[in-house]
């Protein structure tokens, strides 16, 4: 049953992602509690599918030393009911959070859906374009969504500067940096690799080719 489930939940992973954006830019009232219902919708699945796995797996100890990471994440919505956050000015970090959060499992589920590596590294690259341009957004940074999109798509793909000079912008622009290094060497090695495919000899003619007549 959880294999079964594996695409399915990797669709809607992608699919919360696009939830999340919708959250952030709709300004409609009857738009925002749209988004913010179909947001616990998938929350709740979310919850649901892990509990399940968690039910297969026996609730065992490396079950949740695996899956640790998953449990942050599913809890970190939740931060935003806590009054005592709230006084703190902690909210925005569940905001924060969450978006995060969407963006991991968005690309946790490319590679549920994705069994090519060209393939996966481009949705798991949209996916990081997405998330940032969110945080970008979320803090502030640029006025229209538009730009913050733009701008995190350059700093992912090139590795070019933000323009806004915050703290937040420059740590940003930093991971972006290390991921265009690390995502475009991976990808030319992998183009290398396939074009380099058919260029090995076959085995054995390694060795020195007959002359003509029989004579070696």
């Amino acid at each position: 049953m959880a294999q079964r489930l594996d695409k399915p939940m990797g669709l809607l992973g992608v699919i919360f992602l696009f939830v999340v954006l919708g959250q952030l830019l709709a300004t409609n009232p009857g738009m925002i509690r749209t988004f913010t219902v179909l947001g616990w919708v998938f929350w709740g699945i979310f919850v649901a599918e892990f509990l399940l796995r968690a039910y297969i797996a026996g609730f065992g100890r490396t079950f949740w030393k695996r899956n640790w990471r998953q449990v942050v994440f599913l809890l970190v919505p939740f931060l935003r009911f806590f009054r005592a956050l709230q006084a703190l000015r902690l909210a925005r970090f569940a905001r924060f959070g969450g978006i995060v959060s969407a963006g991991v499992r968005g690309s946790r589920s490319a590679g549920r859906l994705l069994s090519s590596r060209i393939g996966w590294l481009a949705a798991v690259t949209a996916v990081v374009i997405l998330a940032s341009s969110q945080l970008l957004y979320a803090t502030g940074s640029h006025g229209s969504y538009a730009d913050a999109l733009f701008e995190a798509a350059m700093a992912t793909i090139t590795g070019s500067g933000l323009t806004p000079t915050t703290p937040f912008a420059r740590i940003l622009q930093v991971l972006l940096a290390v991921y265009s290094v690390a995502v475009f060497a991976t990808l030319a090695g992998s183009l290398g690799a396939f074009f380099l495919r058919g260029a090995d000899p076959a085995p054995g003619t390694t060795g020195t080719n007959p002359a003509p007549g029989g004579v070696r």
